[in-house]
């Protein structure tokens, strides 16, 4: 708690996002403890433990069984912020079974510029 008496609360999707910048820093796989090592940060191993299995679940990290646990590393086209950006996207879309009003509604939503590189995007070759 704050000195207000207040919580002080990570954002949505903070940590996941600590934990997949300390996989991505790694130079290969890592157990749970050496994530929590790495972050630094006041948790439990059993925390780092439940986001790294959440992750999985949610197919951005592989593991591989090593001893009595496993080491964990990211996906390979969820290699930096962006690809986790992307991959969450695709989750989201992925739950609603009509595609088209779903993203007619975000397309919708969309300032100007992003409207415009969507379009470049979608015109361009690559």
């Amino acid at each position: 708690m704050t000195e207000d008496g207040k919580d002080e609360r990570r954002p949505a999707g903070g940590l996941e996002a600590s934990v997949m910048a300390a996989l991505w820093a790694a130079d290969g796989p890592l157990t749970p403890g050496q994530v929590q090592a790495g972050l630094g940060a006041d948790l439990a191993r059993t925390t780092v433990t439940t986001i790294l299995s959440r992750l999985h679940d949610k197919g951005v990290v592989e593991r591989q069984r090593r001893g009595r646990g496993f080491v964990y590393f990211p996906v390979q086209e969820v290699q930096d912020a962006h690809g986790l950006t992307a991959r969450r996207m695709h989750t989201e879309l992925d739950r609603d079974s009509d595609r088209e009003t779903v993203l007619a509604r975000f397309v919708a939503q969309l300032n100007p510029d992003d409207e415009r590189i969507l379009r470049d995007l979608l015109e361009s070759d690559g």
